[in-house]
């Protein structure tokens, strides 16, 4: 199972490694590689600080945005049948397909 944690205003997925013992940490949306380890939460919190902290200084001494760019479009591929289900479902609202999955998918990130 995963988990997402934010570090300082920075998203990092967190899981269970049965194989250490131990939790791991990996930043995400970065412009390189950040990851951290604990037994417990509150070591993880402050291991993740540690590594975003050393993270960040080598971005800003090799002058690297640390935080990934991302342009907004991506590649989905589905099945004619779903793609077919999932257009008449967007005309059915009045929406374009495009609108409609980017709708569902940010309702789907917001439902607690």
């Amino acid at each position: 199972m995963m988990n997402i944690v934010e570090i300082n205003g920075y998203r990092a997925v967190v899981q269970y490694d049965p194989d250490i013992d131990m939790f791991r940490g990996e930043f995400i949306g970065l412009n390189g590689g950040a990851d951290f380890y604990a037994k417990d939460i509150d070591g993880l919190r402050k291991e993740g600080e540690i590594s975003l902290k050393v993270f960040l200084e080598m971005c800003q001494e090799d002058g690297v945005e640390p935080r990934k760019a991302y342009s907004g479009k991506f590649n989905l591929r589905v099945s004619p049948t779903l793609h077919a289900e999932i257009t008449a479902r967007a005309l059915a609202e009045g929406k374009s397909l495009n609108q409609w999955v980017a709708d569902v998918l940010d309702e789907s990130l917001h439902v607690h």
